[in-house]
């Protein structure tokens, strides 16, 4: 029954995965529901994220392909890359996914507004490009986050860079690169951009790039990125940048100078809460602006909640969907549940790609003292006639105590459709001899997940 108190019993700040999936069930249950989204329906993964993103990885990876068919008796002639085509064919397809995000919601009964809505105090909100202001019973803040970026006191000629958004829009390819960061979308963009002919240096100021992720993969990936010909500086920072007739002039900490077309920067995100009134409503904030929320995803607001990025929990895109399904079941559809955030399985696309789900071998022992880990790396069967060198590697971490498999990591291809299947086993609690009782798929990478039976036993130097 609508709240007739009220303009909407739910509003939503933003039409992302999240905040769409929460608002479209609330719509279902017959509440009233009114969605903002300042820039493009779909947020960040449908427009300027994971969907774009994936398209650019299968684009740049073709190029690979055409040269490892000789091995297979292909013969192809001249090959060439036409990057408007591929932008063009990409954005469609992202225009077409935007807008069924738009219908979904319209079909379900909700009202969208194309602005930005800012809090006025806990029930009211202003939407600034038409000034008007609607009030709410609740409300959902599900803004996403944003590419972040060092001021211009940190890092002089820092507005000669680009970040992620810009890469979608790119309408020529540049010939060199250089790419700061060694998270995913360093990663990833890095492969990209050198799977499409460009020359691309990497620059992490750590030691080995994916912090956070198991050892093992992170050294994989570190050498695969060599292996796909990026030049992988680490150990320092930028000092300064500037804009030459040549292009741009890069000063790092460690002394070395670049020359490169364009700087692009994957140096973290941040939620997108400047200017959006929380301190009005009582919504608190965490130290780099993220929304502090609890279990349920309520915040400090009793009427308020947010979902999604905006969080900081776990910045996935499936997560959104779940966290925001959840709460609209919870609040609007009398099923009461909260998303687990543990064992969430994931993926790198890298190339090769990773797939994890669980905890590493560091967390492992941590946490649970004994464990057991079994791993291998070998080559891929379609590599023996391809003459691609590119290995796989594939490492289970188990509990000692009780067999339980704790973690799955593997590096290669398809490790992204490997993991989604090992993350309901290990979701289940399922433990080795599960694995081991499980009959192979044969010839396939993945049996080799069900065919370890040697446990790791660390060199002593």
């Amino acid at each position: 029954m609508t709240d007739t108190a009220y303009d909407f019993d739910l509003f939503v700040i933003g039409g992302g995965s999240g905040g769409v999936r929460a608002g479209r069930i609330a719509a279902q249950t017959g509440a009233k529901v009114g969605v903002a989204e300042e820039y493009r329906m779909g947020g960040t993964c449908v427009v300027r994220g994971c969907v774009p993103k994936k398209f650019m990885v299968y684009a740049s990876h073709y190029g690979q392909e055409i040269e490892h068919s000789a091995g297979y008796g292909w013969s192809v002639g001249d090959v060439s890359y036409d990057h408007a085509k591929f932008l063009a064919g990409m954005h469609a397809e992202v225009d077409r996914l935007s807008a069924i995000y738009d219908r979904n919601l319209k079909s379900a009964g909700a009202e969208i507004f194309d602005d930005r809505a800012e809090f006025v105090d806990a029930h009211t909100l202003r939407l600034k490009k038409s000034g008007k202001t609607v009030t709410a019973k609740k409300i959902l803040i599900a803004a996403g986050g944003r590419p972040w970026l060092p001021s211009a006191e940190e890092l002089p000629g820092v507005e000669h860079v680009v970040t992620s958004n810009e890469m979608f829009q790119m309408a020529t390819l540049p010939k060199r690169m250089l790419i700061v960061g060694g998270g995913y979308i360093a990663v990833e963009f890095a492969h990209i951009f050198a799977g499409l002919g460009v020359e691309v240096c990497l620059v992490y100021r750590g030691e080995t790039v994916l912090r956070g992720f198991d050892e093992d993969v992170r050294l994989a990936v570190h050498e695969g990125l060599k292996e796909a010909g990026v030049r992988v500086i680490t150990k320092t920072v930028f000092e300064r940048i500037e804009k030459t007739s040549g292009g741009l002039h890069v000063k790092m900490t460690n002394e070395h100078e670049l020359e490169t077309d364009v700087v692009m920067m994957a140096v973290g995100r941040r939620a997108n809460t400047d200017g959006l009134g929380c301190e009005a409503a009582g919504v608190k904030l965490g130290k780099n602006g993220e929304v502090i929320v609890d279990e349920w995803s309520r915040t400090s607001a009793q009427n308020i909640w947010a979902v999604g990025d905006v969080t900081d929990r776990v910045n996935l895109t499936p997560v959104a969907i779940r966290e925001g399904h959840a709460f609209a079941d919870t609040e609007f559809g009398g099923k009461p549940w909260h998303f687990d955030h543990a064992d969430i399985a994931t993926a790198v696309f890298s190339q090769p790609e990773v797939g994890t789900v669980g905890i590493s071998e560091a967390e492992a022992r941590k946490a649970h003292g004994a464990i057991d880990i079994y791993k291998t790396k070998f080559r891929p069967m379609k590599n023996m006639l391809n003459g691609d060198q590119t290995r796989t590697f594939m490492k289970l971490v188990v509990r000692a105590s009780d067999q339980r498999v704790l973690g799955v990591h593997i590096v290669g291809t398809d490790a992204a459709e490997m993991i989604q299947m090992a993350g309901i086993a290990v979701k289940m609690g399922a433990t080795k001899d599960d694995f081991d009782r499980t009959c192979a798929v044969h010839p396939s990478a993945a049996e080799e997940l069900v065919t370890l039976r040697t446990k790791w036993v660390p060199e002593v130097a």
